[in-house]
């Protein structure tokens, strides 16, 4: 059928917005290789988080592939390169492995219980040459080149892991930038959009942390949702932004997981959006200025804001007017939508009305003063004995100072505690504080004072600085809270292995050792008859051996020395035998024995 011109025309357009609608939502899609990679397990890939879901100070930079609740599964290259990096590590990734690949790209599979025979028997030849359980392996290329669905390593549940899993990620090699793995075509069926359940209001001509956002309820109806009894939202305020709290599902799963993306618009022209496609480990506390920081803090919950605070210089946002929020210059009614989508393009929407209403007036709580921490500036902070520097990408919104001083409880204070807002305020860069001591310290303890935040939360070691003042303790923190100087002359405790001159311990499979400090363990080396002898620290607190070739039967001298953050040292030594051990038979008692055993009790009565 021939078209007239003005129907031409009309199709024209109709096709140019159809092919920006999905060049908007797929082109993430098709910039990268579809099914270069496989799965890594050879099991259907089920996830149980996915790339850019919210975790505490980070996004989640990969994808947590499920088990089947078991560890020691067969894991696999999931495309030919060769073995780059090797990492053993307490909490974080655990055991885990980088894979170069020739198109660019890197793969790491992490929270394994064991490397393939091979390598396990390089690492382990590292380990003892370094004398360290923990170790960071660059790989030479030579060494351990691999093929698509090599076997490399089994999985666990290693690191910081909380349950048997495979933790997958895709990097940029030249950048080491984390990609959303999804974006790779993997075979992840997922037919369902997110789920929105909670929409925040903020007034942005204040600071987001000194409000409480109006929320509103939300009905899903078949064409979206909807604020429920509300035609138009009638406001005081001219200057808005929003937050949602949303989660994405898979098709056939109920487990929650994060959503890819959100963006605004107001009459149709977007506003602004945040996109969950690449993250560098180092801007993942941005997380941070994304979500409603302390409505998390207080318990409950992500609500993620839509368009960026002042201070976030991070690169999930994309804005389309000067800053990203809603402003009303009229008192016109104007529609605002709201889409939440997954990487698979299924989305759902949220629709309104919004008006500017200047008999509403507004009841600012707030407002800005001299003395307020703004984003984006250097801010100084100083008291006779205490100080803080904030450099100029320290904080994401407008704080206000608030601090005080109290004499410290505690018996080896060298200084007052000072308080200087609290940890419901994110920190991304690192602030500056020094500290007064208000008691003079010994030369020989200079080197043994410890800085304690927040009440044991953490322990930092400062450093002296001296001017015309007098002499200050200076040192870096990532919060803001409470600090008191502690003097730390008490040597690490280390439990006992047992009681005796040579210590029984043939019916034990392994030795657990837990020291502890005001200022943490440091340093902490075992010698088994005069040699390294290696324990794991995986969870980052208990120091365990498994009994193993290294350790033939006989009798044998433990020798372990633990030392803290400041040099103060714990050495025990213990005398052990290890013998084959065959646990002792249970008695067993006959029915006809028991029954006499009865009658004999009730003649005695």
């Amino acid at each position: 059928m021939p078209y007239s011109g003005k129907n031409y025309i009309r199709l024209l357009i109709c096709t140019l917005a159809y092919l920006h609608i999905c060049t908007c939502t797929f082109s993430q899609v098709y910039k990268y290789p579809q099914h270069y990679f496989r799965n890594p397990l050879d099991i259907p890939m089920e996830l149980a988080a996915n790339f850019g879901e919210l975790r505490s100070n980070h996004w989640h930079m990969g994808l947590d592939i499920r088990t089947d609740q078991r560890e020691g599964l067969s894991v696999y290259a999931a495309a030919e390169g060769y073995i780059a990096y090797i990492g053993v590590r307490p909490q974080s990734f655990g055991r885990f492995i980088i894979i170069n690949h020739p198109n660019g790209y890197s793969t790491l599979y992490a929270h394994l219980n064991d490397f393939n025979p091979q390598v396990q028997q390089y690492v382990w030849g590292k380990q003892h040459e370094l004398e360290s359980w923990a170790v960071e392996l660059d790989i030479p290329e030579e060494k351990f080149p691999v093929q698509k669905g090599q076997f490399i390593a089994y999985s666990g549940n290693t690191g910081g892991s909380q349950g048997p899993h495979l933790h997958f990620e895709i990097r940029e090699t030249k950048t080491d930038r984390s990609l959303n793995p999804l974006l790779f075509g993997f075979s992840v069926q997922d037919n369902v959009p997110p789920a929105i359940t909670k929409l925040a209001m903020y007034d942005r001509s204040l600071g987001t942390y000194y409000q409480t956002p109006k929320f509103f309820p939300l009905k899903k109806t078949d064409s979206g949702y909807i604020i429920p009894k509300t035609r138009v939202i009638k406001t005081g305020l001219n200057k808005i932004s929003f937050a949602i709290q949303a989660t994405d599902r898979y098709t056939g799963s109920k487990n929650p997981n994060g959503i890819y993306t959100a963006r605004i618009f107001m009459d149709d022209d977007r506003i602004s959006e945040f996109i969950l496609d690449k993250i560098d480990y180092p801007e993942s506390e941005f997380i941070n200025a994304q979500i409603d920081y302390r409505y998390y803090k207080s318990g409950k919950g992500y609500l993620q804001h839509i368009s960026p605070l002042p201070g976030d210089t991070g690169r999930v946002y994309n804005i389309y007017n000067e800053d990203g929020t809603i402003i009303l210059n009229d008192t016109l009614p104007h529609n605002i939508t709201i889409e939440a989508g997954d990487v698979q393009g299924n989305f759902s929407t949220l629709r309104f009305n919004i008006q500017y209403d200047d008999s509403l007036g507004v009841n600012q709580s707030k407002n800005l003063t001299s003395s307020d921490f703004l984003p984006n500036y250097v801010n100084v902070f100083e008291k006779p004995d205490f100080e803080a520097y904030l450099p100029e990408g320290c904080i994401y919104d407008t704080i206000q100072p608030v601090y005080y001083k109290t004499n410290a409880v505690s018996t080896n204070a060298v200084s007052a505690l000072h308080q200087l807002n609290d940890n419901s305020f994110p920190v991304h860069e690192e602030l500056s504080i020094r500290i007064k001591p208000t008691k003079e310290i010994r030369n020989e303890w200079a080197n043994k004072i410890i800085i304690q935040r927040n009440g044991g939360n953490a322990v930092i070691k400062p450093q002296w600085q001296n001017n015309s003042s007098g002499k200050w303790l200076s040192f870096k923190t990532g919060s803001f809270g409470s600090f008191v100087a502690l003097l730390d002359l008490a040597p690490p405790v280390l439990n006992e292995l047992g009681k005796g001159d040579t210590i029984n311990l043939s019916p034990a499979s392994r030795i657990l050792l837990s020291p502890t400090d005001i200022s943490g363990i440091k340093k902490f080396r075992a010698e088994l008859d005069g040699n390294w002898l290696m324990f794991t620290n995986d969870k980052g607190r208990n120091w365990v051996y498994y009994f193993d070739e290294r350790c033939p039967y006989g009798v044998h001298h433990l020798k372990v020395t633990v030392e803290d953050l400041v040099g103060n040292i714990t050495t025990k030594e213990w005398w052990f035998k290890k013998y084959p051990y065959t646990p002792p038979k249970k008695k067993v008692y006959s029915k006809k024995k028991k029954t006499t055993a009865k009658k004999k009790t009730a003649r005695r009565k």
